[in-house]
């Protein structure tokens, strides 16, 4: 099993020439290896489908991997395909995905070359019919003839975690939409009374129709910070608007946040 991760910042910065994910110097380790059993995959939630925004990162035009070029669907509307389903493991359990998410064999996760980020799709054995409804987060797999790989999870639920590969027809439930959306961080506080204050005076200036939360993480046991965010917010001219009422009300350099980085 082989897998590849597409980011856009390297898509960008190396000319659509992309890294490799066997690099001695990304992961733990150099080779993948079958993870822990699955006491009861039947135990496992497969995901509810659902119509996500468009991942900001692993979404580029196009890339090329090993000399090939791949264009990544602008819609993946009533797509359906057959191939060959792999899966991958260990060697990927908690290294980011394509689209910057975490990868865990223990969930219902795919890669696929050209569908939108995220996708859902269902994928279904040939030969005996089985199914299993999985999250597309990921880039992959580049062997002839494959078209998805599937996560551990995925491949016990189906049977084929054994054997490696089975025939499969892929059908898309759920595309993500055309936009991306951003969250906007305008404020991390270790004071929260003074990050409750900043959060209602950016809701009262900029409406009701945003939304600005505050999110309180831990860093350690001397360190809490309450981030104040907006969002989510579409990508293009209403994130453009937002970043210029911002910035009229002196708050000149916020932090642009994907999903995955929340």
């Amino acid at each position: 099993m082989r897998h590849i991760v597409v980011s856009l910042s390297a898509v960008l910065l190396a000319a659509s020439t992309l890294l490799a994910g066997c690099s001695s110097s990304r992961y733990q380790h150099s080779q993948d290896f079958t993870p822990a059993p699955i006491a009861d995959v039947q135990a496992l939630k497969e995901p509810t489908p659902r119509i996500e925004a468009k991942s900001v990162m692993g979404n580029p035009k196009r890339y090329t991997v090993l000399g090939k070029e791949y264009q990544v669907m602008d819609s993946a509307d009533g797509y359906s395909g057959r191939g060959i389903a792999s899966w991958y493991g260990m060697k990927f359990h908690g290294h980011q995905t394509s689209n910057g998410e975490i990868y865990d064999v223990y969930q219902f996760t795919a890669a696929h070359k050209t569908l939108p980020l995220p996708s859902y799709v269902r994928v279904t054995r040939l030969d005996n019919n089985q199914s299993v409804v999985v999250r597309v987060n990921d880039r992959g797999p580049f062997h002839e003839g494959r078209i998805i790989d599937l996560s551990y999870a995925a491949a016990v639920k189906l049977g084929i975690h054994k054997q490696g590969t089975a025939n499969v027809q892929v059908d898309v439930i759920h595309p993500p939409k055309n936009q991306s959306e951003r969250w906007v961080q305008v404020g991390a506080l270790s004071d929260p009374t003074a990050a409750k204050k900043l959060q209602q005076r950016l809701q009262t200036e900029l409406g009701s129709d945003t939304q600005v939360g505050v999110t309180t993480v831990r860093h350690s046991q001397q360190l809490t910070l309450h981030k104040v965010r907006i969002g989510p917010v579409e990508e293009g001219e209403p994130l453009q608007a937002l970043l210029q009422r911002l910035q009229a009300m002196n708050i000149n350099q916020p932090l642009l946040l994907a999903r995955h980085q929340l």
